[in-house]
Parts: C-alpha cells; structure tokens; sequence
C-alpha cells in the first residue's frame, strides 16, 4: 500500500449543482445505509478537506487510516483502501492515476434500485422527499445550496471574491456565484438572517 494517496475533486456540473455534500442530512440518512458508515466517513473527510484545499491534496494512508478508526495494516486490501474501491463502485470517485483519486465534491441522490433496498420507513421518507423536490424549480434548489455553500465559506473568513471563485469552481452559474456571495454577505449584518434550507 502507499505510504500517500492524492485526491482532488471530480467536477460535475449537474451533481455538483444538484447533489447533497457528504455532510448533509441526506446522505447521513439515505446514502449511508448503501456505502456503509467507514466509506461515508471517507466522503466526509475528503470533502471537509476540499473546503480548505480545493483542488486537491495529498493524504497519509497511515495517520488517515488511524483517524478514521480503522489502525493501519499494510496491504492492498486493507479497510482504508476497501473503502476507496467502495467508492468507485458507487461511481463516487474514480482511480485516475497510480494512488490518485477523483473524487465528487456532492452526491447524486440515491437510486432507485438501493431505495428500494433501504428499511421501509426510509424508503417512504425518501419518496415523500423527492416528491416534495419535485414541486421545486431546479433553479431555487441550486440557489439555496448555492447560498448555504457561500454563508459557509464567509463563516470561514473568505472574502467575497473568493467566495465567488470557490462557488463556479464547484459548477454553479456565474450570476447565481455573485448573488450568493452578496447574500451571504448580508446575512452577516442582519438582525434576522435568513435560513440557507439544508439538503
């Protein structure tokens, strides 16, 4: 096994738009049943570091594998690289290179084959999700995640500028980037800020 692997985001201008951030409710609740909580956590490591490296990093395969619980064992097939494979299997990531991996910045909602697959009362608070989704233009969704990603990056000290370049890098309409960095920026200053919805 690497002593490092190398990661960097997989653009997708559809999913990164329209898709859940690993951290969301969503993927907690819908994805992690079909990945399995260590490929989850993965996601959710990886994706916590693109928000401060983004277009990638380089990862120590050992102090990674203990920071995740799972010890570390040389090999290639250990749990570390297990959950990577996962990953690709779900089309969530993809080898590019040797010890280089793509890997989506947002999820694609679950399909319908795994919903299927998913306790009873999962499966029909999913339905009752997308149903709900479906009422709502494809514009207002990307705008709210749009927003709630550049209220985010202000609450990490980004200025507005870059809040702008992270937000199209990551696939969003270039006037939807400048009209979330300026709310965000309002929201800062008001005395009842409004809510981002989460995913």
């Amino acid at each position: 096994m690497p002593a490092t692997l190398t990661v960097h985001p997989w653009p997708d201008p559809v999913i990164d738009t329209l898709g859940h951030d690993p951290r969301s409710i969503y993927v907690e609740t819908f994805w992690l049943p079909t990945l399995g909580p260590t490929s989850l956590l993965l996601l959710r490591r990886i994706a916590a570091g693109f928000s401060e490296a983004q277009y990638g990093m380089e990862l120590d395969v050992a102090e990674l594998s203990k920071a995740l619980g799972l010890g570390y064992r040389d090999g290639a097939s250990t749990p570390l690289m297990r959950s990577f494979e996962r990953l690709v299997q779900f089309d969530l990531a993809t080898n590019t290179a040797e010890d280089t991996y793509a890997v989506r910045r947002n999820l694609p909602p679950v399909n319908r084959r795994h919903v299927r697959r998913l306790p009873n009362y999962l499966s029909l608070q999913h339905d009752a999700l997308v149903t709900t989704q479906l009422a709502q233009p494809a514009t207002e969704r990307a705008a709210r995640r749009s927003r709630r990603f550049a209220l985010s990056l202000l609450e990490q000290g980004t200025d507005l500028g870059e809040i702008e370049h992270q937000l199209h890098a990551v696939g969003f309409n270039p006037r939807l980037c400048r009209e979330s960095a300026l709310w965000a920026e309002a929201q800062r200053w008001s005395d009842e800020p409004e809510v981002a919805e989460a995913s």
